[in-house]
């Protein structure tokens, strides 16, 4: 089973990412169980959504305690707040932050940094990094295709917006694919 951590602030689009790759999960033949967990309920507050993949039902019902991976929607979580509490060696980090920006290093954890603020600029006039973020992911984890996170989105939302959120998935995907995997 792998665990998933991704880190927001309320209405940055958590809970989405976390049932879209919930979804895609599901489509390709496997289990998937996403939830969030979150203090205060008001926009801008941090929190958290979690997803668990397996290729077995899954029983465990409590909130993910050692991820195998995390995304970090917002990096300004990471200045008040250890995002990376409890993440197992050998897992990665998807952060959504300006290359130039410093991030932690964190031994045995490899940190990937993806603009995914500013590169959402161009498809959605403003900054909408979640689904970017998740194809950054895909790209980078290959716990789910681009495929099955394309034919999600199409489940969830209506054509035109689908159509932006499968745009922001393969931008975020290529990104990784054109700076991390060589």
């Amino acid at each position: 089973m792998k665990e998933i951590s991704i880190h927001a602030r309320a209405g940055q689009g958590a809970i989405t990412v976390a049932a879209l790759l919930g979804t895609a999960v599901f489509l390709e033949g496997r289990y998937a169980l996403a939830f969030p967990h979150f203090g205060a309920a008001r926009m801008g507050a941090p929190m958290n959504s979690f997803v668990r993949i397996s290729d077995r039902p899954i029983r465990i019902r409590s909130q993910v305690y050692e991820p195998d991976y995390i995304l970090v929607v917002d990096a300004t979580l990471m200045r008040g707040f250890d995002v990376f509490h409890g993440m197992k060696k050998g897992g990665a980090a998807y952060i959504n932050q300006q290359e130039h920006e410093a991030v932690p290093s964190q031994e045995g954890i490899q940190i990937y940094t993806i603009p995914a603020d500013e590169l959402s600029r161009k498809i959605f006039g403003r900054p909408m990094g979640n689904t970017m973020l998740l194809g950054a992911y895909s790209a980078g984890s290959g716990e789910v295709s681009l495929e099955s996170l394309e034919k999600a989105v199409e489940e969830k939302f209506p054509e035109k917006i689908a159509r932006l959120n499968q745009e922001a998935f393969r931008e975020g995907y290529q990104y990784f694919q054109e700076k991390y995997a060589r």
